[in-house]
């Protein structure tokens, strides 16, 4: 009995219980499918016929075993299908003189309503003689397969499927096998305009999510804990039918000799940190609707009991990671590879004397993206492979990036690390619901 009221205490007051209702509502799992499979439609019917052309790939071949998926294949089921179902073999044929796209299945029935089977089982018992047979209809002159040295996303046809493909195929068709990287990435990173409005609606959910935690309903300075905290974001974005892609973080700064490095923050983070006054707080948090991703850090303080705005040097320490998003988004152009939009976002930072550091990746239908990688936070002078990827139109990105400012009050530097969720659509690059452009203020009780 004691242990339970213990439980019950630690819930209500070290984090404050709150039932505020989102300004976004999350559709039921019935619409959500339903906008899923309609979306997945236009996608075939308006990327993949473009990227095809563009790629020169004719024959896209995709195969999966259950429970084993392929990460493309896994954005190209039904709403209703939770994974590959035994051999799963789609093959997407593309006529460009006709502007014909044929999507078709080597299965015993349709792959949902968008892709036709195409398995005659009493003359081809062997699946994988049905899929020659069609290869031998189209006639294709290159054929993709799924594999990369450097995108996982693209690299998912598994060795068995690659050795028994390479085994059935006729030798004048193992010659016109290549690698479909260009046309993964270029499918999985491409948005559409449909999706980029419930785009809009998944980034204010986000935003909203934490505006909700980083306040004093939900934080009571002195015994709310960080670990607290990351578990109240846990089930509140379970509590709303979501999910979310990777365990929020949170972190705390302050007024100590505890010098903040970037791995800190992630896998050398402390646990049940008490929050206190005076803390600058740190949200690293990412939920997933209608399969898009998102992805976001942002900061709050909380204020001492005689203080009734940040100090100023934390302020103006914001502002300058505010100045190093806009050098760095200042950088998209179409062409442009990720390497050198990091090249010339650190020069000019530090030409202004900012003590940057950049390591933002695209975002769809991954929350680690398929796309060009600009920096990784142990790598600033460049990606080899994922990093030499052009930029491309239509495409939504994780802005993520920290600078290193000295705080006097404090006698030590802080990190002001920010990831807010953005599109170029090839000529302007633009924040999907915004971005945080002042300290989150969570007042003390």
């Amino acid at each position: 009995m004691r242990k339970s009221f213990i439980l019950v205490a630690i819930f209500f007051f070290g984090i404050g219980y709150c039932t505020s209702l989102l300004a976004q509502p999350v559709l039921s799992e019935r619409e959500q499918s339903r906008i899923t499979d309609e979306i997945l439609e236009e996608r075939f019917n308006t990327v993949l016929p473009t990227l095809m052309e563009r790629t020169g790939i004719d024959m896209w071949i995709v195969l999966s075993r259950e429970y084993n998926e392929d990460p493309v294949l896994k954005t190209m089921l039904p709403s209703t299908w939770l994974s590959a179902r035994r051999t799963t073999m789609l093959v997407f044929s593309y006529d460009a003189k006709q502007k014909k796209l044929d999507r078709l299945a080597i299965a015993r029935y349709d792959v949902g309503s968008a892709i036709k089977a195409a398995w005659d089982m009493k003359k081809f018992p062997d699946q994988w003689d049905a899929l020659i047979d069609l290869i031998e209809q189209k006639k294709p002159m290159r054929i993709g397969i799924n594999t990369s040295a450097h995108f996982g996303h693209a690299d998912g046809l598994n060795h068995t499927h690659y050795e028994m493909l390479r085994q059935k195929l006729p030798s004048s068709y193992k010659e016109k096998l290549i690698s479909a990287e260009p046309l993964a990435v270029g499918w999985l990173e491409t948005r559409t305009p449909r999706e980029m409005n419930y785009y809009q609606k998944l980034v204010s959910i986000t935003h909203e999510l934490i505006e909700e935690g980083f306040s004093s309903n939900v934080i009571n300075p002195g015994i709310t804990t960080t670990d607290d905290l990351v578990w109240w974001f846990r089930q509140r974005i379970s509590s709303m039918g979501l999910s979310t892609w990777f365990h929020p973080s949170v972190s705390v700064q302050r007024s100590d000799s505890v010098n903040f490095e970037h791995l800190r923050s992630f896998s050398n983070r402390p646990k049940d940190e008490v929050i206190v006054p005076g803390d600058l707080l740190h949200v690293d948090i990412g939920i997933t609707y209608l399969r898009l991703n998102t992805d976001i850090q942002q900061h709050a303080y909380v204020l001492r009991p005689e203080e009734s705005d940040a100090p100023a040097s934390l302020k103006k320490a914001f502002t300058i990671s505010n100045r190093l998003q806009d050098i760095l988004t200042a950088q998209f152009a179409n062409g442009k590879t990720g390497n050198q939009l990091l090249s010339a976002a650190l020069t000019q930072a530090k030409a202004e004397g900012i003590k940057p550091s950049i390591y933002t990746h695209p975002l769809g239908l991954h929350g680690h993206a398929a796309g060009p990688t600009i920096g990784l936070w142990d790598q600033q002078q460049g990606v080899p492979g994922s990093g030499d990827y052009k930029v491309w139109p239509n495409t939504a990105y994780s802005i993520e990036l920290n600078t290193a400012s000295f705080i006097p009050e404090w006698g030590k530097e802080v990190r002001i690390m920010l990831e807010e969720d953005g599109f170029y659509d090839g000529k302007v690059f633009r924040y999907i619901g915004g971005r945080q452009q002042q300290l989150r203020i969570i007042r003390y009780n």
